[in-house]
């Protein structure tokens, strides 16, 4: 089954290390094992869009609609065998540490 890290910001996290950063490390092992499909990072809240249509119109506004201090900063999608491996294999990245992951299968259209 394949599921889906959403890598987020926390401003509570403890602060950024680089000598703790293994995310090489951690995406070298997931694509030798063939669990990680793909995943980057993103731009940043202020580089994006939002869409939406209200009463048969298109609006387009900049960056993120509400003011927030969380965001997505990046996603990977992994094929496991379980919940409890996609929560193993998401403590293990470094974002877990200097921000937050969350966790959701894929929920394919059928």
């Amino acid at each position: 089954m394949e599921y889906m890290l959403l890598i987020t910001n926390d401003p509570d996290a403890e602060p950024y290390d680089p000598q703790f950063d293994n995310i090489g490390e951690w995406v070298d092992d997931l694509e030798k094992k063939g669990i990680r499909g793909h995943g980057d990072r993103l731009r940043p809240p202020q580089d994006a869009k939002i869409v939406r249509i209200r009463r048969g119109r298109l609006e387009v506004t900049d960056g993120p609609f509400t003011e927030t201090k969380e965001w997505i900063a990046g996603y990977d999608v992994l094929d496991c065998d379980s919940m409890d491996q996609a929560v193993e294999i998401a403590s293990r990245h470094p974002m877990a540490r200097f921000g937050r992951i969350e966790v959701r299968a894929i929920w394919p259209f059928e």
